[in-house]
């Protein structure tokens, strides 16, 4: 799949499952949830750090880029955070809220400003290429014997390099 269908297709998945975890009214379907949310954007973030972005850096991609990769640190920061939090607590829900606005308004920077400067510098053959090698190591991440969200906490000191 091309890779910013590909990336297209999980912000909005993203997005549906934290309207489900603001929407949801126990306490074990919250916690769920946010495990999955935990490791489906530390994943996504994965990918993107590790195989779109740096693919992607021209001169005219890097101010953006650079901003996405603090908007990831931001994002890590608050999912380790409510990891750390009882879905019960009082500032659960304004944290997840956080995250939820924190995570649209990144999507929607990345779709409006980075994916067309990608486009114009890639053909169809380098993000399919991008795409299949993003799904191999999101895979890789989702079967490792630990969960994807765990490792989050020890990345929230700096933005990731570029």
């Amino acid at each position: 799949m091309n890779a910013i269908d590909f990336l297209t297709q999980q912000h909005r998945e993203l997005e549906d499952r934290m309207d489900e975890l603001m929407d949801a009214d126990k306490t074990s379907a919250k916690a769920a949830l946010l495990a999955r949310v935990g490791d489906d954007l530390t994943v996504h973030i994965a990918s993107e750090e590790q195989v779109f972005y740096p693919a992607v850096k021209a001169r005219r991609t890097q101010d953006v880029l650079l901003e996405s990769l603090e908007e990831h640190l931001s994002l890590k920061r608050l999912l380790a955070d409510l990891l750390e939090l009882d879905p019960t607590d009082q500032t659960f829900e304004p944290k997840f809220k956080v995250l939820k606005e924190q995570a649209e308004h990144h999507h929607q920077e990345e779709e409006e400003n980075l994916f067309p400067q990608v486009r114009n510098l890639l053909g169809e053959v380098q993000l399919e290429a991008l795409g299949l090698e993003m799904m191999k190591l999101q895979d890789r991440l989702l079967h490792a014997r630990k969960s994807p969200r765990d490792a989050v906490a020890a990345e929230t000191e700096h933005a990731a390099a570029l």
